[in-house]
């Protein structure tokens, strides 16, 4: 009689066969077994929850390898942010899916689990905050395009006056600084320094949810870090972390890492203020429009400005949808995240399971301010959206 054993872990399984002589055991990875450090003392590692983490990694560096831009040139353009959201949100959503399928249920959590995902997710609330934030001061820059372009179609004497004022406007709008996203690098900082999860013993189940949160954790950090270089203006914002190969999704995400952080640092480095492509693009046609707003069209240049003009409007288009894009996949990423607190807190409090510490400590307190400040964030998008051409009459008169 032998036992079988786990074919990613090496552990024992609880059923017993009879054996037969075979060859030496070949290493199911080329760099060794991935799986052995999870392997919980005193605990049964069964084939099935070898093979949920399995899915859960390889899932994990499937959307690492995804997110992994082909051409430099499409770091950081609002569609790789709005992949990178979308990464996020899939990823959190496939740890939920992994405690269902584990059986986890949160009566069987060691108080050291539950302090790491509160604590993780109510510090991703405020960023989620941060980010809408400043998506939302980006679009209100598309009012000022909306002005210029007005402006420039105009009959009126008045309309190269008006039209340069509007684009002053705009340049100024769009190199001021929001604080928000200053301090959003100590957020990111205190996420980085907790990334060691605490020890587990005797759990099996509690090993994997560690390790899967681990993987979790460092993709959230990254792509907020990228977020806040971008909206920042600053490749200091960024954070690199070293992964051992001893995680499935460990290469592709140190590949990504090493693409994306170096393309940031060599544009901030090139002089440029923004890396945000279509931002970049606004700003362009703006420079090259301003000498003529300035000092007037020359007949021979009349062809030369409709085009510019016709540029800049598909251009601003452009960036105003891509920022409302974004806009809903941040959004959704914080609604995944206070929907998951919700239910793992209702869940404690019937089960009895949660000290008072936790429902009535400071991290909920800081909840239900995050909640508060997202409600405010909204009500003035909306307000921002619902502001037409014609509610601003007395502007172009």
């Amino acid at each position: 009689m032998a036992e079988v054993r786990c074919v990613y872990t090496g552990e024992p399984s609880v059923i017993l066969v009879m054996s037969r002589p075979q060859a030496p055991h070949r290493p199911f990875f080329h760099f060794g077994n991935p799986f052995r450090m999870i392997s919980p003392k005193g605990s049964q590692m069964t084939p099935n929850l070898c093979a949920l983490l399995h899915t859960f990694e390889e899932t994990l560096a499937g959307r690492l390898r995804k997110l992994n831009p082909k051409d430099k040139n499409d770091v950081l353009s609002l569609s790789w942010m709005n992949l990178a959201m979308e990464s996020l949100c899939g990823t959190h959503n496939d740890i939920k899916t992994l405690i269902a399928e584990m059986d986890l249920p949160v009566s069987a959590w060691d108080e050291k689990w539950i302090d790491v995902y509160l604590d993780i997710s109510v510090k991703l609330l405020d960023i989620c905050i941060v980010f809408s934030s400043e998506i939302s001061r980006l679009n209100q820059g598309h009012l000022f395009l909306q002005f210029v372009l007005h402006n420039l179609k105009s009959a009126s004497s008045q309309q190269f006056i008006r039209a340069r004022s509007s684009v002053d406007d705009w340049k100024n709008h769009i190199a001021s600084k929001n604080p928000r996203v200053e301090n959003c690098s100590t957020i990111l900082d205190k996420l980085k320094e907790s990334l060691d999860l605490p020890k587990v013993k005797n759990s099996a189940k509690g090993k994997i949810l560690m390790r899967a949160m681990y993987g979790v954790k460092v993709l959230t950090v990254s792509v907020c870090s990228v977020f806040s270089a971008a909206f920042s203006g600053s490749a200091s914002k960024l954070v690199d972390m070293n992964v051992t190969e001893t995680y499935l999704w460990a290469q592709a995400f140190n590949d990504l890492q090493s693409n994306v952080n170096g393309e940031i640092r060599n544009v901030y480095s090139s002089g440029r203020v923004t890396v945000l492509k279509e931002l970049e693009a606004v700003d362009g046609i703006v420079k090259h429009l301003y000498p003529m707003i300035q000092d007037g069209v020359a007949l021979a240049d009349e062809e030369v400005f409709k085009n510019s003009i016709s540029d800049l409007e598909r251009k601003a288009q452009s960036l105003s949808q891509g920022l409302d894009l974004l806009t809903k996949e941040v959004d959704g990423f914080f609604q995944i995240l206070l929907t998951g607190r919700d239910a793992l807190l209702s869940k404690l409090r019937s089960g009895g399971s949660v000290s008072d510490r936790m429902l009535m400590g400071n991290v909920e307190g800081h909840v239900g301010k995050t909640i508060t400040n997202h409600k405010h964030e909204n009500m003035l998008k909306a307000n921002g959206d619902g502001q037409n051409l014609g509610e601003f009459g007395g502007l172009f008169t």
